[in-house]
């Protein structure tokens, strides 16, 4: 574990070794941090969090209550994880397999996926996009898309601040610029 005790652990978390911290995080009740883990700075992770070996986790990361991430995950910097998310890693699992593949899963900057989704491995979520809670990601999605539902599908686009921009059916046309209403910040598809 990091020798700079700039972070908070609670008492009843289990850090093992070569894990790195960083500066004002907080990791708290009966979280598990494996090996080789990366974490950020300011990072605060809810209750029964697990962290597996060799994760990868930016900057100003929130991972809320009993969410697991497993090996082959990088989460980038702002990004908030829901209660209850699952991230996997293997599309065909099975309990005896010794020669299972790593299938790796990015998560962009600023990205935010809701309670009780389900992320299935080798996708990539782009910035600012937004997962709505109870969802199966199973396909790449785009900066600033608007996904839900099983499977999740695009609903619209979202603004840096998390506003909806648009409700959509199809994908917009690349370059299409959107306003947002509420930060008036524009976005650029």
């Amino acid at each position: 574990m990091s020798e700079d005790k700039n972070y908070h652990v609670h008492n009843s978390a289990f850090i093992e070794d070569e894990v790195s911290i960083g500066e004002g995080s907080k990791i708290w009740h009966l979280v598990q941090v494996r090996k080789g883990a990366k974490i950020g700075k300011n990072c605060i992770f809810g209750k029964s969090v697990f962290i597996d070996t060799n994760v990868l986790i930016g900057d100003n990361v929130k991972i809320q209550n009993f969410v697991s991430v497993y090996q082959g995950v990088t989460i980038e910097d702002d990004v908030f994880v829901g209660p209850h998310v699952c991230f996997t890693n293997d599309y065909l699992p099975r309990a005896t397999a010794v020669d299972w593949k790593l299938i790796k899963t990015t998560v962009k900057k600023g990205a935010s996926i809701g309670a009780n989704s389900t992320i299935v491995c080798g996708i990539t979520i782009g910035d600012y996009a937004m997962i709505g809670a109870g969802s199966l990601v199973s396909k790449n999605v785009g900066n600033h898309q608007l996904v839900f539902g099983n499977p999740a599908r695009l609903r619209g686009y979202v603004c840096y601040c998390g506003n909806i921009l648009t409700k959509v059916i199809e994908p917009l046309v690349d370059g299409t610029i959107l306003t947002c209403e509420k930060c008036k910040k524009t976005v650029t598809i």
